[in-house]
């Protein structure tokens, strides 16, 4: 499930640092972090000029040597690495399995299932929840029924459905297309996230009632959609003639024998005694309660690391685990191989994992986050290894992303090195082309119908021009900035690692296409939605309205130590008195929609629900007090000219009408003035 780069909160004196704070982070990847950058089969991205990169420089440094990859070794490293990410991190456990060469090497659980309790994380009963990792259930489930001829990848899934999903660009959309998250779908919060089973619509219900609105033409550019994914359950469950979670249980999870795993929700009562709780962080007084994933085939299982190892050796094995068979060889070589064409050396979808490329080899996983469960999967199906790890924490200042990415790259590096990284030379049209890729791009993973459309519009990503011709540009899944070399035009490499941007055009529009990311890109924001634009309206115009109302008492109490001087003509008076009241009214207004989109900020998306709709609907309705308010300021500052009034009283009228006039634009642009109940 999606989560936002970690912001402070901040009330209202701080919404302008707040809104510069969140025009600088960049959004991360929600499953898995930094996950690759497909190029959809139907429309390439391709890119603007074509040319073979110059050779690398060759390498004076030596080849790492593999540590042997026993139960053993390990164990001893496990303890070590996890225990202080644990401690570090103020996490409060995790479980990891593994597995190698048809067989479980090593399966563990860290620190606590239960704090309080102090119940221990044991691999083999405590059932955490993968998030997104469940997705690889979903389409798994795919698989099957393709097998059994009654899906085709290639059909239109309306032709599945008993609701129909509008060709709003004149194409159908296709499973391939939800597996490659290239189905055009717009982001979607409402609804996605609750804790109260009376407020969760069923899977059916919300596709039905939550119809997400089209960004892009089928095939055209990649969005990670969770939305698409609950579709191609729910088309799972019309073919199979089963409920979907009775489906997962009766054609997966019996059949491995993976006993304590489930995608019910509620959790059945015969699985809660083994459910492991979830924390922000470990020295919070409580647990955060049980989450209802809504999208239920995109993220709603619970599953123990042991369970995991099942479908792991599964799927390492042609489909086959213990005389069981989910797929048959030729379905399980079908869904690892790529669904999608891709650049050379950038990553790809492969009918719902992420194929990856690291250490010189393939990688078949997929990541995962609820908002206090943190999971990951990857399989290595040459070398015959796959490793699961679930975190039961978020972490203090959400420290366990970069505890997730070093595990699992530590992993990869002792047990299955690569080759030292060799920084290619720059080209020598470097610095010209720097100036090109430089600018604001919003990511393809977006809101832009809807209130929370105005998050995202000032959550966009910067990528800077050095003078030396690299560029500085998000790396990692926190988005911390890195150095980037032009190794081939238009094609930029992470200085001493091997991530590679490449600039290409998608119908007009500049967009950067990440090599370890294929289920979303960055598009160059346009001028009216750029976030400098919308930052300087916006902190100009609370800079003002602030300055108005903190002018109010002061101005009260130096006119009355002052009596001799401070006298004004009463229109003038009234004039004043109704700057003030608009003035009032907008920082009111302002002040309402922070504290609504500060769950989002926090990742508490559970208020986003629809018992809610009454409040975000009142909430919409009320800018029609921010459009009186700005009328009622122009008023002033015309009738300021025509009353007698000091050259300063009427420079200042017309700045405290331009800035409620501000506030009116941010409402528009951002979507916080339109009655949609869709986002």
């Amino acid at each position: 499930m999606n989560s936002m780069n970690s912001m402070k909160r901040a009330g209202l004196a701080g919404l302008v640092t707040l809104a510069l704070a969140m025009s600088a982070a960049s959004p991360s990847h929600s499953q898995p972090s930094g996950q690759p950058a497909a190029i959809p089969p139907e429309k390439p991205l391709t890119p603007k000029v074509a040319a073979t990169p110059e050779p690398p420089a060759p390498s004076a440094s030596a080849p790492r040597a593999a540590v042997a990859l026993t139960a053993a070794d390990l164990e001893a490293w496990l303890d070590g690495r996890v225990a202080y990410s644990l401690e570090a991190g103020d996490i409060a456990g995790a479980v990891v399995s593994v597995v190698k060469d048809g067989q479980v090497l090593f399966q563990k659980g860290y620190g606590y299932a239960d704090v309080k309790a102090k119940v221990p994380m044991s691999a083999e009963t405590s059932m955490v929840r993968p998030g997104s990792t469940s997705k690889l259930f979903t389409w798994t489930a795919v698989m099957q029924q393709v097998q059994a001829g009654k899906l085709d990848l290639d059909r239109d899934v309306n032709d599945y459905l008993d609701f129909k999903i509008p060709q709003t660009f004149g194409k159908p959309i296709t499973l391939r297309h939800l597996m490659n998250h290239t189905a055009g779908f717009e982001e979607g919060l409402k609804d996605l996230l609750a804790y109260d089973p009376k407020l969760a619509p069923s899977n059916e219900d919300y596709l039905k009632q939550h119809p997400r609105p089209m960004l892009f033409a089928p095939g055209q550019a990649p969005g990670y959609s969770n939305y698409g994914v609950a579709l191609a359950g729910y088309i799972v469950q019309r073919v199979s003639g089963e409920p979907f979670d009775a489906y997962v249980d009766r054609h997966i999870f019996q059949p491995l024998g993976m006993q304590h795993s489930t995608t019910a929700q509620p959790l059945p009562e015969k699985f809660a005694p083994f459910i492991a709780k979830g924390y922000r962080q470990a020295s919070d007084p409580a647990p955060s309660p049980f989450e209802l994933v809504v999208t239920a085939p995109a993220g709603s299982g619970s599953a123990t690391a042991s369970d995991m190892a099942r479908f792991m050796l599964a799927h390492l094995q042609q489909g086959k685990f213990n005389g069981a068979e989910i797929l048959s060889p030729a379905t399980t070589a079908l869904m690892h191989s790529p669904s999608a064409q891709a650049r050379s050396g950038f990553n790809v979808m492969a009918h719902g994992f992420f194929r990856e490329f690291r250490n010189g080899r393939t990688l078949l996983g997929h990541g995962g986050d609820t908002i206090v469960f943190h999971s990951d999967l990857s399989l290595l199906p040459d070398e015959g290894v796959g490793i699961f790890v679930s975190f039961n924490s978020r972490g203090k200042d959400s420290a366990v992303y970069l505890a997730r990415k070093a595990l699992m790259e530590g992993f990869l590096d002792r047990y299955f090195p690569g080759k030292p990284v060799v920084d290619a030379p720059a080209l020598a049209s470097a610095p010209k082309d720097a100036q090109v890729i430089a600018g604001r791009y919003q990511t393809s993973r977006r809101v832009e119908h809807g209130f929370l459309s105005a998050l995202y519009l000032m959550n966009q990503t910067v990528i800077a021009a050095n003078p030396d011709g690299t560029i500085l540009a998000p790396s990692g899944p926190t988005g911390e900035m890195a150095t980037f070399r032009e190794v081939a035009p238009q094609l930029w490499r992470k200085q001493g690692g091997m991530q590679e941007l490449a600039l290409a055009d998608v119908d007009g529009v500049k967009t950067v296409i990440d090599s370890e990311n294929p289920v979303s890109v960055l598009q160059e924001a346009p001028f009216l939605r750029s976030a400098p634009l919308t930052l300087s309206i916006l902190g100009l115009s609370l800079l003002v309205l602030a300055g108005a109302l903190v002018a109010w008492p002061f101005g009260a109490l130096l006119r009355r130590a002052d009596r001799a001087t401070s006298g004004t003509s009463a229109a003038l008076h009234r004039l004043r008195r109704w700057q003030r009241i608009a003035v009032v009214v907008d920082l009111v207004y302002v002040t309402a929609w922070l504290v609504l989109i500060m769950p989002v900020l926090s990742t508490d998306l559970a208020i986003y629900n629809g018992g809610n709709d009454w409040l975000f609907g009142l909430m919409q309705l009320s800018g029609v007090f921010a459009i009186a308010a700005a009328i009622v300021g122009v008023w002033v500052a015309w009738k300021l000219f025509r009353v007698d009034a000091t050259r300063l009283t009427r420079v200042w009228g017309v700045l405290v009408a331009l800035a409620l006039a501000g506030i009116v634009w941010i409402g528009v642009v951002g979507q916080l003035m339109a009655f949609n109940l869709n986002y």
